[in-house]
């Protein structure tokens, strides 16, 4: 959805040449995987970061077009809020010092925007979903100005039909409707890539796929929504509902949701791509001027543009990524399970951890995804939506055990051997494995740390509390000590 696009008038002849040409594109991209060289001889990692912008008591601060006005930085761009922003890190290689070029690279572009939005009278938040957001932050009025959200809102909701329902159970219970997809933007998350060669991307994904459900525990940083406190990752069910083009009876008759986790074990990335354009409707079908049979044929390397944005418009949780850099096509798995924050350390530790346990996986002799189910997978990626680090995880070989056992006893190893496999140093891999190992230590993640401070401001009024929680949050999150060691 990074894509610029201009606004139109979208029509049923628009909706049928766009169909012809996504379905050229796909026979090209086939073409492509067996014919074509892509770039993986030395992969890059790339991450990015989206974040809250909130004002001097930590409400919404409703100001990222004159905040993006006052930074000079063009890695920072709008996202679908006008309380949002998002940082696209500069790629690294791991074997580099990447980690640690990830974190004072991150440090420093964050502190300098953080001087340039306090002059606009806005701070950035890095936070899974702003726990201070209230209903009257969420109309239509709250959207971005750039005119791909608004023809995004459009679309989605011409899909439906109808309002959008958001029905959460947690701790507690929320239940609500929108009349546009802005509680989409409430959203705000970390997206790691790795890149691959096609021979090897199923393998990524897959690996990435399986281990879901222990990232997402150990990471949890979004326990509060409108005011009530409901999944630790509140985020996923939030972004699955906000973004749900289906009605009730297209849910009944079993048409698959835009944000999923997928249903199968893939053997391509090909797979991926070609259910795209089987199972979902475009969203945005507009139409590029490319031929890209005749690029190719010409020797060069097509942009598959309406592929792409159409593959911007499915949010898998673990995204095939094609893209072309310096004339050179490449793949890449975006991983977009995490939240935001708490830290930028706490972000390149879960990175590390990331980058780490999918090459182990991936690389391994004997898949882990060959002896556990695709249904498996998912139900871990669930519980741990809900329940964050006190999660139960199912490993094979290993059973059913809590999430922080899993990661400590099995999961870590393997991160280690990953990052060493990708070139990490000695003093890399302790620094940010060991945040995450004491995490399992503590069973402290931002969500856990969040939700006992609201407890400790129980006889507070409740928004009152969560402005107060928030700052306290705030100002650790600008000591970069990982939220383990929080109080």
């Amino acid at each position: 959805m990074g894509e610029t696009v201009e606004s139109q008038e979208i029509t049923g002849a628009d909706r049928t040449r766009h169909r012809e040409k996504i379905r050229q594109n796909l026979d090209v991209f086939e073409r492509m995987l067996s014919e074509s060289k892509f770039e993986a001889d030395d992969p890059m990692t790339g991450l990015e970061l989206e974040m809250n912008l909130v004002d001097e008591v930590g409400d919404p601060a409703m100001r990222n077009e004159q905040v993006l006005r006052a930074i000079p930085d063009p890695a920072f761009v709008s996202e679908l809020g006008r309380f949002n922003v998002e940082i696209n890190v500069p790629p690294a290689r791991l074997r580099s010092g990447g980690l640690s070029t990830f974190e004072s690279g991150m440090r420093q572009q964050l502190n300098d925007a953080e001087e340039r939005a306090s002059e606009q009278g806005a701070h950035l938040m890095m936070i899974g979903i702003l726990p201070t957001l209230a209903d009257r932050h969420l109309s239509r009025s709250a959207l971005s100005a750039d005119p791909r959200y608004s023809m995004l809102n459009e679309q989605v909701l011409d899909a439906r039909g109808e309002d959008i329902v958001i029905s959460i159970a947690g701790q507690e219970q929320l239940d609500t409707t929108a009349d546009s997809i802005v509680p989409e933007a409430a959203c705000t998350s970390t997206q790691f890539h790795v890149q691959t060669a096609p021979a090897e991307f199923a393998a990524y994904w897959n690996a990435s796929q399986a281990i879901a459900g222990a990232q997402l525990a150990l990471a949890a940083n979004s326990p509060y929504l409108l005011g009530r406190e409901l999944w630790r990752e509140t985020r996923i069910a939030l972004f699955e509902q906000a973004t749900d083009t289906r009605s009730e009876e297209l849910k009944a008759q079993g048409v698959r949701p835009r944000v999923w986790f997928g249903e199968r074990w893939i053997t391509s990335v090909f797979d991926l791509f070609e259910e795209n354009v089987r199972y979902f409707p475009a969203l945005l079908p507009i139409i590029d001027d490319e031929d890209p049979l005749e690029v190719l044929e010409s020797g060069g390397v097509p942009s598959l543009a309406e592929l792409k944005l159409h593959n911007g418009t499915v949010y898998r949780w673990n995204r095939p990524v094609y893209d072309v850099a310096d004339g050179v096509p490449h793949l890449r798995v975006e991983n977009r399970i995490l939240a935001a924050g708490p830290t930028v350390a706490d972000t390149v530790a879960n990175a590390a951890f990331y980058f780490g346990l999918v090459r182990a996986l991936a690389e391994s002799e004997r898949p882990v995804w060959s002896q556990m189910s695709f249904g498996t997978a998912r139900e871990n990626f669930q519980s741990a939506a809900r329940l964050g680090i006190d999660a139960r995880l199912s490993w094979p070989g290993v059973g059913r055990v809590p999430a922080t056992e899993l990661v400590r006893d099995t999961l870590l190893p393997l991160a280690h051997e990953g990052l060493a496999a990708w070139g990490v140093s000695d003093e890399e891999r302790e620094r940010y494995l060991g945040i995450i190992e004491q995490r399992c230590v503590t069973k402290t993640n931002g969500a856990e740390w969040f939700a006992r401070k609201m407890r400790a401001r129980e006889g507070m009024e409740r928004f009152d509390a969560l402005r107060a929680t928030l700052l306290e949050y705030q100002q650790a999150m600008h000591t970069n000590e990982p939220v383990h060691t929080w109080n």
